[in-house]
């Protein structure tokens, strides 16, 4: 995925600034995309030059603020890209790696790291039960309401299944260390 269409599909959803638009995606599509502030006005900056955004000076706004908007180049090409094929992503997890490592050459402490691993994806899991339940608890029949809780289901199956395998990994390794 691009940053350039992420930045893309957010724009469309609401039109603003490069600042509201660095606030927006880390409460949005920050959960499953990660930009830092500065890739996202690098971003913007090439879009324009691309012709995909355009930008104007925000009336009253400090001085310098911009508002940028997508051009019909810019939705043409998000369309183009949305209708590629993709292949789904494949397993790069530092993780798995150290697993190997212990099991090839003896205990390495894995304890901790899966312990600590285990509250990350648990309180990630509680954002989104939070946001689940602020933004879907009376779920609208509008298409774009229906889509983004999908997107979030996605993110709640996720982090389910790695707090699962965490657990499992954590007795798997308590049972090997009492033998």
């Amino acid at each position: 995925m691009s940053l350039q269409h992420a930045l893309l599909t957010s724009i469309i959803e609401k039109p603003c600034s490069g600042y509201e638009l660095a606030r927006r995606f880390d409460k949005s599509i920050g959960y499953f995309w990660h930009a830092t502030h500065q890739q996202i006005y690098r971003e913007l900056a090439r879009m324009e030059q691309q012709g995909w955004v355009s930008s104007s000076e925000v009336e009253g706004g400090r001085a310098g603020k911009k508002q940028f908007d997508v051009l019909p180049a810019g939705r043409a090409e998000l369309q183009r890209w949305a209708a590629e094929s993709s292949a789904p992503l494949r397993l790069r997890d530092e993780l798995m790696l150290k697993l190997r490592a212990d099991a090839a050459v003896g205990p390495l402490g894995m304890v901790e790291e899966l312990e600590k691993r285990l509250q990350l994806h648990e309180q990630e899991l509680a954002t989104y039960r939070a946001i689940e339940q602020r933004d879907f608890s009376a779920l609208e029949d509008g298409r774009e309401a229906q889509i983004h809780y999908l997107i979030l289901k996605a993110g709640i199956a996720y982090e389910e299944g790695r707090i699962a395998w965490t657990k499992e990994a954590l007795q798997t390794l308590q049972q090997l260390a009492d033998k």
